[in-house]
Formats: structure tokens, sequence, C-alpha cells
């Protein structure tokens, strides 16, 4: 945090596998798409010697793992690692995607990582979602720091944007959000904008000039002193009043000149804790030069304030049959128990998985035991099978260094681990565990696929599978009403990609075709019915009649049958014919193509031949019977309906329930929950959400969420039902 001797690795900042827990930082990048965050990344690992002047990986890969996706969307999609090496420290700095939609990216950095960056753009403030992952942080207690970006801007205010932060992440103790640096800015140009070259450090009393493209240290000269002093009072007030040396607070107050050391070891250990998050400034180099303003000062923070994996406690880990197993924290010797905390595909080395290593040591051409994450729900097969270790290396972009092995703190990639998907335990063969996994959102958006073709409908299938395996916040489902396919989405982009990556990856190209729901169909009223099938026409000929009556029963009675045939007129053996048919009949629908439910039908009479009759012709008449039934009466079309539970900030609150009551739906009520925010529950027909996740983030400019459980079927009012029944005959 100070004004540190700094010594670089030579062969460009080559970060290798680390040997000892206390050696590693892992580092989360966090903040709205837009922010910077992978331009940061860029220009940290330019300061710490991993790329060249031209901001290359010197053996040629790039920094950042953009594929073709992510230069089509002009956006990062997808959590990236790029390691450096600062100080003798390892440095795993975890890239996520800012935008909503790939919030499962996000939340696997967060669980890889053992401190968060928040990245806030000095032109564009401090976005709803940002805020609310710094609520989830703060929840477990991961330390945090806020870098300011975009200086250059012509309306940023490094000032204004400190208070923002304050105010926005320091709830009800805004000192514990304090620059550390302020910016130092250079004659104005000929636009009126004074662009920032330099940092004055509040605790040092030094300034940082980066200028020239490289960081040199001066001291403040002229009208600079004062404008130390009194950020400085408050910096050294914030941190005191953190500091675990109770003492400290008196003595300053007595007029006592408190150590700069002192100061910085206390603001590294409040940091660490999770109780003081500094604010920092950070601008990419210019061209040519050797280092971004602010960076040498962001290595210093990670590597001096930020905790090590030995102070990041481990998941809940426990035996495959549920029993809980206490390991030491970050133990190199102690039982193997890593995480796959990302899976991708690599054109030239196949299937890799970013691995976490929480306890033990992994090595290359290891067999391990690798246990499902129980996310049969959406479409993953649940597993626990041994899996040989293949090649570990330390990816940077593109590149992947080999490595031998992975002690317990560290990251890695792990090639060929063929069953292993995101989110699957990592350990012993002889001592399976299985860890606790990070909690994971809903994908609330339905996207109903079909083959494009006849090739494509054979590879669809692994396709499919391989995809929700990279990522488990997708679902497959394969509708046994609609016998659609379809995949579960966070959002529009989300889909774009999952798309996009079938058909470039797995060479699978399919059509988006309309969502359907689940309607179900039931008789208003009691109805009868005559089913005659009666065929000669040369050799054995049909016969089979048979009469009905159909009465609508309660919500959720299924199919119920009742023989009261008198008289042998239709023989037993052929009774359970007729049913045979009239539930094959109830499972085509008698309407618009949709199962019918709730009803009793009753076998009244019939007729049968004693040559002519069979199983077959009494299946054929239950079916007709029961068409003839439905033909005189009115049928209701029964919808799915889903009780909706949105979170949403109390400015909303208004707007959501307004839509919601446009969508049919009829709110059940309202509760206050933490941080200004308000629950409203709903019931809400299926048909009207299906884009809702979409809807709601424009409604809430993204800071709502919402959830859904299906409750009933209900009938559906007659206006949409005949439009839904006018949809099924012109496309039959």
């Amino acid at each position: 945090m100070g004004d540190k001797a700094h010594t670089h690795p030579g062969a460009a900042g080559r970060a290798q596998a680390a040997d000892r827990p206390t050696s590693v930082r892992n580092v989360v990048l966090v903040g709205h798409s837009g922010s910077g965050k992978t331009t940061l990344v860029e220009a940290l690992a330019l300061t710490a010697g991993a790329v060249n002047r031209a901001g290359r990986v010197e053996d040629g890969g790039t920094v950042s793992d953009h594929d073709e996706i992510e230069h089509r969307q002009q956006r990062s999609v997808q959590l990236s690692l790029v390691p450096v090496e600062w100080n003798g420290i390892k440095v795993n700095l975890l890239d996520t995607p800012g935008y909503a939609d790939f919030v499962g990216e996000l939340r696997a950095g967060l669980r890889a990582a053992d401190a968060a960056l928040f990245v806030v753009s000095a032109a564009d403030g401090v976005d709803g979602s940002t805020r609310m992952v710094w609520d989830e942080c703060a929840a477990v207690g991961m330390p945090r720091a806020i870098v300011v970006t975009h200086l250059e801007a012509a309306r940023a205010d490094f000032e204004e944007m400190t208070q923002v932060c304050a105010e926005t992440f320091g709830g009800d103790d805004p000192d514990a959000v304090l620059p550390l640096y302020l910016p130092l800015r250079g004659p104005e140009g000929p636009d009126g904008h004074a662009p920032v070259t330099g940092l004055i450090g509040l605790l040092t009393r030094k300034l940082f000039d980066y200028s020239s493209g490289e960081r040199v240290a001066n001291e403040p000269v002229g009208d600079q002193v004062p404008l130390i002093e009194e950020a400085r009072g408050r910096l050294i007030e914030g941190i005191i009043s953190e500091s675990e040396d109770e003492t400290l607070m008196d003595r300053y107050l007595g007029g006592e000149d408190v150590d700069v050391r002192t100061l910085i070891d206390d603001a590294e250990r409040a940091v660490a804790r999770g109780v003081f998050f500094p604010v920092l400034a950070a601008a990419p180099a210019a061209p040519g030069a050797r280092q971004g303003l602010g960076t040498v000062e962001l290595l210093d923070l990670i590597t001096g304030g930020f905790p090590t994996p030995l102070e990041h406690g481990t998941p809940q880990v426990t035996t495959l049959d549920g029993r809980p197993r206490e390991l030491k924290p970050c133990d190199p010797d102690a039982p193997l128990v890593a995480e796959v905390v990302k899976t991708s595909s690599d054109p030239y080395v196949g299937r890799l998985s970013l691995v976490r290593v929480f306890s033990g040591t992994l090595r290359a051409d290891q067999t391990v035991h690798v246990s499902g994450h129980g996310l049969t729900d959406r479409g993953h097969e649940d597993h626990d099978v041994d899996e040989r270790v293949g090649a570990l290396s330390t990816p940077f972009g593109k590149v992947q260094r080999p490595v031998s092995h992975v002690i317990a703190g560290d990251l890695a990639c792990v090639a060929k681990l063929s069953r292993a998907e995101t989110g699957d335990t990592l350990s012993s063969k002889d001592d399976p565990l299985v860890m606790e996994p990070w909690e994971m959102p809903d994908p609330l958006l339905p996207q109903a696929i079909e083959a494009h073709s006849k090739a494509d409908e054979d590879k669809l299938s692994q396709g499919l599978s391989r995809l929700v395996a990279e990522d488990p916040t997708m679902r497959l489902e394969q509708n046994q009403d609609t016998h659609q396919v379809v995949l579960w989405c966070l959002g529009e982009a989300h889909a774009d990609v999952a798309l996009e990556r079938l058909r470039s990856r797995y060479g699978v190209q399919v059509d988006v075709v309309p969502h359907r729901v689940s309607l179900r169909e039931t008789f208003g009223g009691r109805a009868s019915g005559r089913g005659r099938h009666v065929k000669q026409s040369g050799g054995h000929g049909q016969f089979a009649i048979c009469e009905i009556e159909v009465e609508p029963l309660p919500n959720g009675s299924g199919i119920e049958f009742v023989d009261k045939v008198v008289g042998g007129a239709v023989p037993r053996q052929f009774v359970p014919s007729v049913e045979k048919g009239i539930r094959a009949q109830a499972r085509k629908g008698v309407a618009a193509g949709h199962p019918l439910v709730d009803v009793r039908v009753t076998l009244l009479d019939g007729k049968a031949h004693s040559v002519d009759s069979s199983d077959a012709a009494f299946q054929t008449a239950g079916a007709l019977a029961l068409r003839e039934a439905a033909a005189d009466a009115r049928i209701h079309l029964l919808e799915p309906v889903a009780e909706v539970s949105v979170l949403v900030g109390d400015d909303y609150v208004g707007t959501v329930m307004s839509d919601l009551s446009g969508r049919r739906g009829r709110v059940l009520g309202t509760e206050q929950s933490p941080g200004g925010r308000t629950l409203i529950r709903a019931e809400v027909p299926e048909i009207e959400i299906g884009r809702y996740a979409v809807d709601l983030r424009s409604l809430s400019h993204g800071t709502a969420r919402f959830s859904r459980r299906y409750v009933r079927h209900e009938p559906m009012p007659p206006q949409v039902a005949e439009r839904v029944k006018g949809e099924a005959r012109a496309a039959s």
C-alpha cells in the first residue's frame, strides 16, 4: 500500500504453480459491463511484466481468453483466469463478465476467489446489480476493495465517485470506504480536460508520477500539501477505527504521530478481515508505456492486503453419504478436495476444467474421484466415478503452461476430465468427498429448439449435454406434454451464446421455435357419447359399440374410469379395452390437442359380436365415444399457474405490481426485506411469463430477481382459450 520496493520476475512475469498457500492471492474482478475489468486485468499483467510492450503475451496468446463469440458480442461472456507474479506472490486474477445474463460465471469466480475487486467506472457510476453482488460478498465476509476506472472521461470526478461508493457500499459506516490515493491531474488540454498523470499517496505523503510511462516517486509541493492533509486525516481515523489495537485511537487523538508502517500494517489487516474497503484509481498504460496508472498500487494492495487462501475458510465438505468431514484449512498435505469452477472446450486440447484446490495437492496423471453436483433437475447427469487427471497447466489466455502439481489454495487447468462438470468435486479415489455446491441462479427464460436438419438431429443430444455440462446455469428439459426440447437460460444474451456455441463448437445448427406451455383440457359439464366401430369388408370384421357418460371432477383428480355395464352388453374381457382406448384418446386431447384431465368416464352400455369383436375394436370405440362426448360439451382449457416471488427495490414496487396485474396476475402479498427491498408474491399464468426474465430486468433496471414454482392448472379465460384453440386449428 505504501512506497514499496518492487522486484519484477524474469521471463516476462511467468506465474507458475505456487509452492505454498501463503504465496497465492485469488482475486475476482466484479463490475458492470463496460466498467473496464478486462482492460484493468491487461494493465495489471503489463505492469507485472507478464506481457510485452504491445500488450501481448510473449509466447503469442492473448491476455484474456476472448473467443470468437466474445468478439462478436463485444463483451466478456465467460470467466477467464490470468495469473501474474508480483513480489514473489502468485496473483490469480479472475475476470468475470459484467452482464447479468452471465451471472453464473460471476458466481463461479466468487467461489474460486478469496477477495474481490469491485471495478467502478467514474463516468457511469454504480449500477444496481453491482450493489447486489457487494451485499452478497458482505454476507459472507469476503474482503473487498474498489477500483475507479475511466478517469479520462470528460465527466469523470474521482472525489464524487468516492463519495458515491462510500454511500453505496459503506452502509452504516461510510468511513469504512475511503481512498488510499488521490489522482493528480496535469495541465488542461485544448478541450479543457485535465488528464490524470499521477497519484498522491495519503499514508506515505508521496507523489507517484506516471506521465513518463514509468512510476516515479516524488515529494508533493506547493498546493498539493494541504490537499493531502485533510484526506489523510480522515483516512487515518478510518483505519484506526478498524484497528485491532484499541490504544491507537487514543494515541492518535492525543497528538502522537503514528508511524506510517503501523498505519499500513493496520490498513492491510483491516482489508484482509473485510472491515475496511479502500478506494483506488487505475488507468491503462499509454501505447508503448510499461505501467498503467495505479497498477503498482493495486498490485501492492492485492499482495499485501488481501488474504491468503489460508485465511479463507473451506466450503463445507462431507463424505458421499452426507457425514460432515473436518479438514485443516488449505493444507497441501491433507486429503485432496478440489472443485471444478469452469468447464470449457478447447479446439486443440479438448475439454479443459478450471479447478480450485481447497485441500491437499492435485498431481498430473493422478486418478481422482469425481463427485457429481446433484443438478439432475437441470438436465445434468448425477455421477460418482473415478477418472485419471490429464495434464495440469496454468493458463494465460490461449497458452497453457504445464505444471506437475497444484497445491491447496492455487488454481490450474486440468485436461481431459471427460465426466467432470462445472461444480463437481475432485477428491482422492480412496477417500471420496464432496463439497457443498455454490448457489447458482435458476434459468428462467425458455428457448424451445429444433434441429435444423436430420444431420443436426443426430448430433443434437450430445451437443446439448456438453453445453449444460459446461454451464450449470442452463437447464435442459425434454417436455413430455409439448414434446419440445427446451433450453432454459438466464436471458437473451445467454441464450444467444448457448446456441452459437452449439453451432461453432459442436457443429449443431438449431432453429428457435415458439415455446409452448403444458395446457390441459377438461369437460365443463356432463356429456354423453356413443362410440360405434363397425366394419365389414371381407375377411375378419370389426365390431364394437360402447356408450359412456363423462362428468368433470375436482382439480388434480386425473382420469377416473367406472364400469356400470349390466347384463354383459360389453363382455368382461373388453371392458379394459374400452378404458385403454379412452385413456389413449385423453392423452391426445379432445379439443385442441392437449391432454384431458379431471373427468370421470362411466361405461354404461354397449354391444359386441361373437366373432368380430376384439380388443382393438373396443379400444377404437372407446376413443370414438370420448370424442363424440366432447363434440357436444363445453371443453375448458386449463393453463398452468405459477407462484412468482419477486425481490425488488422499493422504488420499483408499484411498477412491478402493475406489470404483474397486466399479466393476469393475482398479488398474494408483500413483505419488507433487508436493504430497502420488497418481496412480492403473486400467482400468474405461465403463458404470461415466458419472457419475464427479460421484462423484469428492464422494469427494474437490473435490480430485481424472481423465482417461480408450479402451483396448479386452472381454467383459462374464454377469450384467451378461443385464441389458443384457433391457433391449434390453424396449425393443424
